[in-house]
């Protein structure tokens, strides 16, 4: 099972892609999550992706591509795998299918998480982040209230800085401008293209999922 899952910041791909991953046994690779790993390391990449991610826009296709080719080639992505967030735009999309085409490999399906706009700005308004172990939490929307420790771990939460308002709202129309056009590439590719209500509960969105990838 080679899959992409594709949205909008704050549309739950991360979420949902470790539970399938956890549930099939293959690995997530988020090309988000790598490159905030660079930038706490103050590597290189991670001074050069900085840059661009605090200000809401795209890491460059190189540095992103590069990250890309070295999970996949990693001996636990024989099984499977699934990559949340990439490709991000269609010069992308074209040399993740030459790369696999490479392989003898192609993708099993694509699903998009649907949610609009304004809901995104909720959610990431209220969201949290442990920078020790990766937890996700949210604030309660009825009373803006959470612990300032991380459930697993007990490190302190903090909000990402490109969580802020105004730079959501960047992203989101850097997203509408370069990854959209990925849907209509994909519908007129040979790949199967599920375009997922990403509204509800986790276990509502999950379940949905399943359905979709023929895990249910």
């Amino acid at each position: 099972m080679n899959l992409v899952f594709l949205g909008p910041p704050g549309a739950g791909k991360g979420t949902q892609a470790n539970l399938l991953a956890g549930r099939v046994e293959i690995p997530k690779y988020a090309t988000g999550d790598i490159l905030r790993e660079a930038v706490r390391e103050n590597s290189p990449l991670g001074v050069e992706a900085k840059r661009y991610m605090d200000r809401g826009e795209l890491v460059p296709d190189e540095v992103v591509l590069g990250i890309v080719d070295a999970a996949l080639k990693s001996p636990d992505a024989e099984r499977g795998f699934i990559l949340d967030g990439f490709p991000r735009n269609v010069p992308q999309a074209e040399a993740l299918d030459a790369y696999l085409a490479q392989q003898n490999r192609a993708l099993s399906a694509v699903v998009y998480f649907d949610v609009d706009d304004e809901e995104l700005v909720r959610r990431l308004a209220r969201r949290r982040v442990c920078p020790d172990c990766g937890a996700v939490f949210s604030l309660r929307a009825e009373t803006s209230e959470v612990s300032d420790r991380c459930d697993r771990c007990g490190g302190r939460l903090e909000a990402r800085v490109d969580d802020k308002q105004e730079t959501v709202r960047n992203r989101l129309r850097v997203y509408h401008e370069n990854t959209e056009p990925l849907l209509a590439w994909y519908k007129n590719g040979s790949v199967k293209l599920f375009e997922l209500d990403a509204i509800g509960t986790v276990e509502e969105v999950h379940g949905r999922l399943l359905s979709a990838v023929g895990c249910s």
